[in-house]
């Protein structure tokens, strides 16, 4: 059976080398990331003992760190209106998104932040997305498929007609989401939403208004991810 020619510069084989290149590195305390420089991508793991996410801890114990919690991005300031940075390795586009994300989890009543770790890895700015796809599809990270809201921001104006994200229901506490309308997602269901995520199992569909909400706030995290 003939087979095509390798070729390095096909758009999988990128991909699955920025890859390769970010998982080779050592996962540092989530909370030490302040200092970080330049702009890429991140995969940020879960070690901690809340009862639901017991199947990601035991995936990342004894320095393994095979089941991510959540993938992201963070592209230099102006990236998304064609704007192409000089040198990836420079600003805060980075160490600010994690900023961000460790205040989130620091404002949750039943998270602890320091059960979180984060490997990161600068990119040209280029091949950001397209590194944080192959991620995504290859880890399927909990927080990117099925819990929706962690990488949300405070949405203003939009307050008095959105309800609280499913991270914001399962995790309370940051200030922002308390003044939003009260989700039709309980707990429970949320609860269960991950086990059977967790499980391999098919997920019950989420009603309508949460569903197109969450696409709005999709859109938003992406562009603030792009302008942090």
């Amino acid at each position: 059976m003939s087979e095509s020619p390798y070729n390095p510069l096909d758009k999988a084989n990128l991909a699955k080398s920025i890859e390769f290149e970010l998982l080779g590195r050592s996962p540092m305390p989530l909370s030490a990331a302040g200092d970080v420089k330049g702009a890429g991508i991140y995969v940020i793991y879960y070690v901690g003992d809340f009862p639901a996410y017991a199947p990601i801890r035991t995936g990342n114990l004894n320095d393994v760190f095979s089941r991510p919690i959540y993938i992201g991005k963070a592209i230099p300031k102006g990236g998304r209106k064609g704007g192409l940075s000089s040198d990836a390795s420079k600003g805060r586009s980075l160490a600010d998104r994690l900023a961000q994300h460790a205040t989130s989890i620091e404002h949750a009543s039943n998270l602890r932040i320091e059960d979180f770790l984060v490997r990161f890895l600068v990119v040209d700015d280029i091949w950001i997305p397209l590194g944080e796809n192959i991620l995504i599809e290859t880890f399927k990270p909990l927080w990117n498929r099925a819990i929706d809201g962690f990488g949300n921001r405070d949405p203003g104006k939009r307050r008095a007609t959105q309800y609280r994200s499913p991270w914001d229901v399962l995790h309370p506490g940051r200030a922002f989401a308390a003044k939003l309308a009260e989700s039709p997602l309980t707990e429970e269901f949320l609860r269960r939403r991950v086990s059977d995520y967790l499980s391999g199992k098919a997920l019950e569909k989420l009603p309508k208004v949460i569903e197109e909400q969450q696409a709005a706030e999709e859109a938003e995290a992406q562009q603030a991810a792009d302008e942090v």
